[in-house]
This record gives C-alpha cells, structure tokens and sequence, in this order.
C-alpha cells in the first residue's frame, strides 16, 4: 500500500425483495464496477441477496436455499476479482437461524458473522425470524458445495498479511446502535477497519443520528467505520429506506451519500496510517485493549493479501477528495464562522484566567501593525471585557525603528484608538543606534545584530512598561513562527504570556479576517477597514530599512510559504508521518496551485526545497521552544515543552533529510 491509503466503497445496488438470482447479478455487477475502480474493500446493506423485509417469507426453505445458491454464484463470478466484501443473508446453523455477514474474497467465502442484537421493538419484528448470537453456537457453518465450512461467529477479524494497518472485522446494523457495540469489541482485538451491513429505515431525523452514530463510532473506536444501508428499492409496505450510505475515519466522514439520493456506490480513500498513529499517540487505547483482553475469548484471524490495491503500485492513483491544502482551516465558510469564534473564546478565556490570577489590571501590547500583533491586541480587548476591565488599561505600544513604513505604523495606531487601547509610540532608532556604538555594531552592516538588536530593545521596552504600571507583557508570535523559529530569542520569543502560540499563520490571517467582519456587521466600517488593510499588508519583521515606503524585507520570500510550512507543521506533529508521505500529501494538495500573494505556482522543486529548509529549521530552534512562555492550547498541534511537544534541542535532523535526499522530485 502507498503510504497507508486503502480505497473503499459501499453500495446501495438495485433489489427485488426475495428474487435472490436478480439480486446476485446486481451485487456481481458491482463487485466488478468495484474493480474497476481501484477499490479494495467493499460492503453491501443487511442481508441484500433476499431483501431485508422478506419478513415471514424468511421462514420459508426456498428462499434460505435460494440465498446460498446465489451466495455461491456470487462467488464463482467473482473468483478473479481482487476486491474483498461483505453481503447480507439469512443462514441456518442446527435449529437456529441467524442474521449474517458473509465475507467474500476471490471465488471464496473467509467468515459468516451473525447479527449479536436483534431489535423487536416499534416497527421491527426481527427476533420472530432470527435468533441473537449469543456466542455459543458453533465456530463454524457448512455452506455446501465450493464453498465448504466457512469460520462462523463474532470474535473473527481478517487481515491483510501484505499491510499489518489493515485488519477487518464487522458488525450488522442494530449492533452499532447498543451501548456496547461488537465493533468497540473488535477495535480492542486489533480491528482498524468495521463494516457495518445495514438496513437502517427512515424517520424524521433518523439520517442525523446514524450521521453522529457512525462518526462517534469511528472516533471512540479509532478505526474506518464503512456503513452500508439498504436503499429505496426495500421500501415497502410500512418502511421507507433511503440508502445512506457513510465512510468515516477517526471520527470525520470521509464519504456519504446523501439519503434517498440516486447514488448507489460511495467510496473514499482511507488513511489507515492515521488510525495507527491516534492509537499509538492515545495511550489508553491500549491500556482499554489490554483489560478487554482479560475478560474475552481470544479472537480467531484470517489471513489474506490485499496486492492489489491501487495505492500498493505505482499507478499515480490520486486520492479521491483530494488532500486539503489547509488542515488547520475548515473549508467551508460556515465552518470557518464557527471554528473562528471557538478559537477566539479559547484564547480570550486563556489570558482572562491568566489576569484574573494575577489580580492584573493592565497589559502591555507591542503593536506593529502586522497580523500577529493585530490578533494579540484583539484577544487582550476581548479577555479585558471577560473580566469586566476597561480596555483603557491596555497599553498599546508602537516603536519605529529602520523598517518600518508608514503603512504598517499608521495601521498599528488606528487599531489601537479604535479598540479602547492606551497608545504610546517610543521610537527606538536612537537607542538602537547607542547600542551599536555600545558594542560596536556597524550600523550600516544590515546582519542578524542589526535586526535582533531592534527585537531585544522592543521587548525590554515592554517588559520594563509592564513592570513600571504592574501589567503582564502579551506574547504576539504565532505557531508556525515557533515551529520555524522565526523569531528572536529573548526579543519577540519572549512574553507573559502567548496568545498565539498555539495558533498557525494560516488561522490567524482568517481569525483577523472574522474580527473584520464581525466589526463590519456591527456597523463599525472604519475598524474594519483598518484590519482588511491589515490583512493585505505583506508578512514582515520589518527589521531591514524599507525599499522607498515598501516593505523590504518579505517574510515568506525569506523562510518561504507560510502555507507550505502550515502543511508540513501539521503532518509532522499531528501524525508524525514519515517526509515521503508528507511529501506526496503535498504534491496531492498544492501541486500546481499558486501560492498566496505571489502568483507562483508550486512545483515539486519548490515543495521539496521549502520541506527540506522546514526540517533544518524545525530541529534547529527547539531551543527557543525549550523556554516559551505559557499560552493556551488551542488545537491538537502544539509546540509547548510543557504540554504536547518535548524535543531535546540537541537533536538532529539527518535521518529525516536522508529521506528527502531519496524522493528527488518524480515520486508525486
């Protein structure tokens, strides 16, 4: 498998209810559509050969047997076909008729799995046809001719000797829904992957809960939940069925097809790799699987060799959906809305608390006119107003030195006026320039003494303000800023107290933007204005003298794209994949696209040239991390030392950069 990935589908096919042979065409028909295209697992709905509302006809002979033929002729068309999946029917075993799964793969029948519970309430009536699987039946059932006595019960889970990520086990309808689900059972024994057969009718707001049902399951379970249910051509009599069909992973629906829709097939990409990784990360996972495995019977494997899978060769498969090019923002604008207001409320609370703590009456904001600054005062604002504190005690603080330009000073001063601030402007070049001669620093010698010094002077400002009016000193750099090391340490690395440190370049440009409309709604045009100008404003430390009134000094033509190095962040701390994988996720996600506010579109060179700078730079500024000063965590990616990142700030990154050296730039 290529990175992980592992492509799967449900299907709704056409269904006569109790015409088994009509029914095993449309099911061979979609096995092999399946094939075509590139997908290695496939679920059908609850007990699809004959229909799921046969009712008493289930009790009639001819239709069980008329099932395993067309079991069998399922089989025997689909013996040359690499795809493995589940199909629904009625089984006898003794005196006892279950509820099944059979579980197919090339012309052979691996497992039948009965249905644990079985609902006999409001409009159904299932346990006057089937009996619940109560584990004490035999562990195996003779299906006759080809197909012989095939593994029978619940505690089976087949795997892929080929990928060790990839184990399937599954469940049928009503046994998601219990308290106890099988499939958590089967998740602590090592299943990633739960197929669900179902046949799940429609109610007013049925379609939301399975939603929920199938992403909680997932989540919880930390597994792929792939839910099939009996579509349209079921309805009948007093039950209408919609064919809703959901793919999720770790608890995000990856694929659904919206119900009573014409769609049939939903397939999606999976990446099992994540499912490793949250469970590896999770460690009570493991400790929930150790004490499971203490009160079950061990669970029997079945071994068989997905080698087909599109992913496992290189056939340039793209995944399907596509990559996000921007996994710390939601794509949806609602979603932005909501995710802007969640984020502020945690960063505003963050620094209330901090204040309160403190008994603070004030804090102390350097203001540049740049993104990170603009957000810090507008949190400060905020969490002043949680703690009923007039904004008045807010000292904003403006202090040109040889970058800045007009644009960003006028901006930095408008902002602090328009939200309540107190603004004093200390113009530091003098200073500076007496610490040149102090320590006989060239002044026209434009190195890293010449822009750090400004940052070190700028922060012994702030800090001695914060401590002449017995304030806290506000933290403005940013998460990607800390993850790159952009910044001086002991100059702009160090505060009170971080309010962005958690938040990544990417978010900030959209949580700025959300404070811009949310002013604009409330009919203040000119703040506003202020922070859309902001937002236009190219990134820069502003540390080098300006090119006429422009910024000369462009962050992102320095250390490069923020948006890049955003991808990278995520991928390398979030899921700790490997710089193949990140790599390939990248050419999947931004190949081709251009990048924001340069109109260059990215190429796989520029991809692995900023991947490469990303890993020098990572590992090489862990030492300012080492020492950040506390700030509220926002998102599951976090730099803290205290919290969720502890990195010796000795290490090396040569085995990561070994792994760039050998993808040279024709393995997207």
């Amino acid at each position: 498998m290529k990175f992980g990935f592992l492509r799967t589908a449900c299907a709704s096919p056409k269904l006569c209810v109790a015409d088994c042979t009509s029914n095993a065409h449309e099911i061979i028909n979609c096995v092999k559509k399946a094939s075509g295209e590139g997908i290695s697992v496939l679920v059908f709905p609850e007990l699809c050969i004959t229909g799921y509302t046969c009712a008493d006809l289930f009790m009639q002979a001819t239709l069980e047997e008329a099932a395993v033929c067309a079991l069998k002729e399922i089989c025997e068309h689909t013996r040359d076909i690499p795809v493995l999946f589940a199909v629904g029917l009625p089984l006898t075993a003794g005196c006892v008729r279950y509820n099944t799964a059979a579980v197919c793969f090339k012309g052979k029948v691996l497992a039948v799995i009965p249905k644990t519970y079985i609902p006999n309430y409001s409009e159904f009536y299932e346990r006057r046809w089937f009996t619940p699987y109560d584990g004490y039946a035999p562990d195996s059932i003779e299906l006759g001719g080809t197909l012989g006595t095939v593994p029978f019960g619940t505690d089976i889970i087949i795997r892929d000797k080929s990928d060790p990520l990839i184990s399937i086990a599954a469940e049928i309808c009503e046994d998601a829904w219990v308290p106890l689900s099988p499939s958590t059972r089967h998740a602590l024994a090592g299943a990633t992957i739960i197929l669900n057969l179902s046949a799940s009718n429609e109610v007013v707001g049925k379609a939301a809960y399975r939603k929920s049902l199938v992403q909680s399951l997932s989540a919880k379970n930390m597994c792929a939940y792939v839910y099939a249910d009996a579509g349209h051509d079921e309805s009948t009599t007093d039950m209408v069925f919609s064919g809703h069909n959901l793919i999720a992973l770790n608890g995000t629906v990856k694929a659904e097809s919206l119900p009573f829709s014409e769609c049939t097939f939903t397939a999606a990409d999976l990446d099992m790799e994540r499912i490793q990784r949250d469970r590896l990360r999770t460690t009570t996972f493991a400790q929930n699987a150790s004490a499971e495995r203490g009160t079950k019977a061990e669970y029997r494997f079945i071994d068989i060799c997905l080698e087909d899978n599109i992913f496992s060769k290189d056939t340039g498969a793209r995944i399907s959906g596509g990559t996000d090019p921007h996994p710390f923002v939601p794509d949806s604008a609602e979603k932005r809305q909501e995710r802007c207001l969640e984020v502020v409320e945690m960063q505003a609370e963050g620094l209330a608390k901090r204040l309160r703590h403190i008994h603070a009456k004030s804090a102390v904001v350097g203001l540049s006119g740049g993104l990170d600054s603009t957000l810090a005062l507008l949190i400060t604002a905020r969490a002043f107003d949680k703690c009923g504190i007039d904004r008045s005690g807010i000292l904003a603080v403006t202090m040109p030195a040889f970058g800045t330009t007009g644009r960003t000073y006028r901006n930095a001063c408008s902002l602090a006026v328009k939200t309540g601030a107190t603004l004093k402007e200390i113009d530091i070049k003098e200073s500076v320039k007496k610490h040149f001669d102090d320590i006989g620093q060239d002044e026209s010698v434009h190195d890293i003494t010449y822009e750090n010094s400004q940052a070190r002077e700028r922060t012994q400002i702030l800090m001695d303000l914060a401590n002449m009016t017995g304030a806290i000193v506000i933290g403005t750099g940013d998460l990607s800023e800390l993850a790159l090391g952009w910044c001086t340490y002991n100059g702009d690395q160090m505060s009170m107290y971080g309010v962005n440190s958690s938040i990544p370049k990417t978010l900030v440009r959209h949580l700025v933007t959300w404070f811009a409309e949310c002013a604009q709604n409330k009919g203040d045009i000119q703040l506003s204005e202020i922070l859309k100008d902001i937002l236009d404003t190219p990134v820069s430390p502003e540390l080098l003298p300006p090119d006429g009134s422009d910024i000369s000094q462009r962050t992102e033509e320095i250390v490069g794209p923020y948006e890049l190095h955003d991808f990278f962040l995520y991928y390398v701390l979030r899921w700790g994949f490997s710089p193949e994988k990140i790599y390939f996720l990248a050419c999947d996600a931004l190949l081709g696209k251009k990048a924001d506010g340069t109109g260059t579109a990215y190429t796989k060179e520029i991809i692995l040239k900023w991947m490469r700078s990303f890993y020098k730079r990572f590992f090489s500024q862990q030492f300012k991390r080492s020492c950040m000063p506390d700030g509220a965590k926002v998102g599951t990616v976090n730099l803290s030392p205290r919290g969720d990142w502890r990195m010796p700030s000795d290490a090396v990154c040569s085995e990561w950069l070994l792994r760039l050296d050998s993808i040279g730039t024709t393995k997207c």
